[in-house]
């Protein structure tokens, strides 16, 4: 039984990973800001050792991350920016090397290796690298894009009022992936070493066009909608740096062997993206207020 600590424990990847590792009769000490938020406590419920831990507090992650065997690594830009995501994942990557941890399994973005001029790709590559010159065992998992985007932001708002508003070509191909299987696949890197160190692996469980989703959510909703292609220029107003990832999402696209991952490692349970779509509360998200422009 191992003891592995859970940045962003609250959060989507954070929180599946830890929840799949506690499943599987793991230690999890679950790292957060918060730890008196209602995600926070959720885990501790389930039997997690929440931990206070901030990445721009080196000392609160030297004390979260004393005594434990192994780290599940996540950072964002998003609600800062890409610099400083790079250097919180420096700060993350280099205290798990002096506390001397067995194995860091780092959540970066498939593609995020192949240059692909997206701001938060490319931050996310630069962690990589660093954490290949930490000395420390490691392992990269790479998620495509998520399904859970698809219950917030523009595709709820679009479905209100029956389209799936998209910024891409409805013939364009997408792979997905859900933040349970993300969880799922982190969690097994996590309690196999030997299999995956070392490893850079992408990830996503399903892949589907702009126009088989909307079908997908036709379904799952139960109410009829289209989709519409959102053009670039609108997302660039709102942020260049999704403008930049739905650009290559529509030019070189994400190319992840889905078949080949469900072959490899079926204990994950993958989700295809009508799984995910059936259990999301349709209703309930659909009645939320729209959120303020």
């Amino acid at each position: 039984m191992l003891t592995i600590a859970v940045t962003g424990a609250t959060g989507a990847q954070g929180g599946a990973t830890a929840r799949a590792l506690l499943a599987a009769g793991h230690h999890v000490r679950a790292l957060t800001r918060a730890p008196t938020a209602p995600a926070a406590r959720a885990l501790h419920r389930l039997g997690a050792d929440v931990r206070r831990a901030d990445l721009d507090d080196r000392p609160s992650l030297d004390a979260a991350l004393a005594g434990t065997d192994s780290l599940f690594a996540v950072t964002t830009p998003f609600g800062t920016d890409p610099a400083t995501e790079v250097r919180q994942g420096r700060t993350l990557l280099d205290a798990a090397a002096d506390d001397r941890l067995g194995h860091v399994v780092f959540t970066s973005a498939a593609h995020a290796d192949r240059r692909t001029g997206i701001p938060h790709y490319d931050s996310k590559a630069e962690i990589e690298r660093h954490l290949r010159t930490t000395g420390v065992p490691w392992t990269v998992v790479a998620p495509a894009a998520f399904m859970d985007n698809f219950a917030s932001g523009w595709t709820l708002e679009g479905l209100r009022e029956n389209t799936f508003a998209w910024p891409m070509p409805a013939d364009r191909p997408l792979t997905l992936i859900p933040a349970e299987d993300i969880g799922a696949f982190a969690a097994l890197a996590l309690t196999r070493p030997a299999e995956f160190t070392g490893r850079r692996v992408d990830i996503a469980s399903d892949e589907l066009t702009a126009a088989g989703i909307a079908a997908v959510l036709t379904t799952a909703a139960g109410l009829p909608v289209a989709h519409r292609e959102v053009p670039l220029a609108e997302v660039r107003a709102h942020s260049h740096d999704l403008a930049a990832m739905f650009g290559y999402f529509g030019t070189t696209g994400l190319d992840v062997d889905v078949a080949a991952l469900r072959r490899a490692h079926p204990e994950v349970g993958w989700h295809t993206f009508a799984d995910w779509a059936a259990a999301q509360d349709w209703p309930a998200l659909l009645a939320a207020p729209p959120r303020r422009r």
